[in-house]
């Protein structure tokens, strides 16, 4: 995903040329769309959404990582790529107040070439990061379940912070070559700067980029989440007990969320890799939805960060016990609280057999 695709809106504010090319990518024909609706309205729109995506997004990220931090968790199985995993959100919603502004000065990028290298580079590669924490825990669940129980405990955490390194440095070769081309440019039809992408195909390479986002990001992860989760609930299906009764419908949730925010993202902007490459006859109609849609399915998918912290971690009844920890328990001894509250983490530790093996 470009970060440079939430500041071309901006092109799209005045009447505009649009340049039709043939198979030979020679010049064709040249005609002109308007825009029927105001752009400016989506802009400013789209300004306060992502607004309220980086504050979420921020305080629960933020929360999850310090928590996290504070307490022992290494009961938890996962607990490695759920912290990772906040870690990366965290970095995503961190980098949106600088688009923003560039938003709301209608796309100028004021910040120089090497600012939108480095904030789209750490854009991409924290979204590509969640997506394959994401893709590992399903996994990692899945196995500690149904095959490995309580194999070596400290064999699995190696491995586990192995499997980390190589999804950081796998994001970051993700993340290189779009971040390689992008630069402060100036724009040919004002006096703007934009951070933008200068391909030296600009067709081929916009269109292999964005098609390798559609596979790295959800044609190869979402089967994966999918059929581990759905293996997982199976192999909790045999119990009768509640609380595994509510991990399956809990897996379950985890399956749709990430299906519903990032399916129409992708589904877009596969839309508009065909239309780059001459696939779907093209048309101001098509033009207009793409670009928009583009925009508002982006910002969908980026919910998905502020969605995280709560299916994995604030349902969980051990988390709220170690966030309740984290804020009351220190400053309650002259209260009885901390008294109570251990009496009910008492009762919860008859369900840490679960916990430690598949925490939902």
């Amino acid at each position: 995903m470009s970060y440079s695709e939430l500041t071309d809106l901006w092109g799209l504010l005045d009447e505009f040329n649009i340049t039709i090319h043939d198979e030979t990518d020679n010049v064709s024909s040249v005609e002109r769309c308007v825009f029927s609706f105001s752009l400016s309205a989506v802009l400013y729109s789209l300004s306060v959404l992502y607004i309220f995506i980086f504050l979420t997004g921020l305080a629960a990220n933020a929360v999850v990582v310090w928590v996290n931090f504070r307490t022992e968790r290494n009961r938890y199985e996962t607990h490695l790529y759920i912290l990772n995993l906040a870690i990366a959100d965290l970095c995503v919603v961190a980098t949106l107040p600088v688009w923003v502004s560039s938003l709301l000065q209608h796309g100028n990028w004021p910040f120089g070439g090497a600012m939108c290298k480095i904030t789209h580079l750490v854009f991409s590669m924290n979204l590509f990061s969640s997506i394959f924490f994401l893709t590992c825990m399903s996994v990692d669940r899945y196995l500690s379940v149904a095959l490995f129980g309580d194999s070596n405990s400290r064999r699995k955490k190696i491995v586990r912070r192995l499997i980390c390194v190589l999804v950081w440095l796998l994001a970051l070769a993700a993340s290189l070559p779009e971040s390689y081309f992008l630069d402060a440019v100036k724009t040919s039809h004002s006096e703007q700067t934009q951070c933008k992408a200068t391909y030296p195909g600009e067709r081929e390479w916009t269109a292999g980029i964005q098609l390798s986002f559609n596979i790295l990001g959800f044609a190869i992860p979402f089967p994966i989440i999918c059929l581990f989760y759905i293996l997982l609930a199976r192999a909790l299906s045999s119990s009768t007990d509640p609380e595994r009764c509510l991990s399956r419908k809990i897996i379950f949730t985890y399956i749709m969320v990430f299906l519903v925010c990032w399916l129409p993202y992708h589904g877009v902007l596969l839309m508009d890799t065909l239309a780059i490459l001459n696939f779907l006859p093209f048309s101001c109609q098509l033009d207009h939805f793409l670009s928009v849609a583009l925009q508002l399915t982006q910002c969908l998918s980026l919910v998905h960060c502020c969605i995280n912290p709560i299916i994995y971690n604030f349902i969980n009844k051990n988390y709220r016990y170690d966030l309740m920890k984290a804020f009351i328990f220190k400053y309650s001894t002259k209260t009885g609280l901390a008294k109570l509250i251990d009496a009910s983490r008492v009762s919860e530790m008859e369900y840490s057999a679960v916990d430690s093996h598949a925490p939902l």
